[in-house]
């Protein structure tokens, strides 16, 4: 059974910047597929970064191209999502995600942690 556990979100002034952490627990398997998603009040959830945990291979989204990086520490079974130039739009809740490669949606989310840019 996997379990995703978020953590660094908060409040933060536009321009500033927060580090997102995903811990898996019970994750088995080499290449997996990880992601962070957010959701907006009244907006439907989307794909913010996405990266393969065995090659390293990333996606972003055009909106938070350049200022977002999505990285791994494999030894810590831990995702991270760095947020610079942080954007009134990028209050949202945010969750972690992961699957199976071979999985076409994913299916192991986090429970969220909130992160307000005023």
């Amino acid at each position: 059974h996997v379990q995703l556990v978020e953590s660094g979100g908060g409040s933060v002034q536009a321009g500033g910047s927060l580090r997102l952490s995903c811990a898996a627990s019970g994750y088995t398997g080499w290449r997996n597929c990880m992601a962070w998603f957010r959701q907006a009040p009244g907006k439907e959830r989307e794909v913010v970064a996405t990266i393969v945990t065995g090659a390293g291979s990333t996606y972003y989204a055009d909106s938070v191209k350049g200022r977002f990086t999505i990285s791994q520490d494999n030894a810590k079974d831990t995702v991270y999502l760095q947020m610079n130039s942080l954007k009134p739009g990028g209050t949202a809740m945010y969750y972690c995600a992961a699957r199976a490669c071979s999985r076409s949606g994913y299916n192991y989310w986090g429970q969220g942690t909130q992160v307000t840019v005023s």
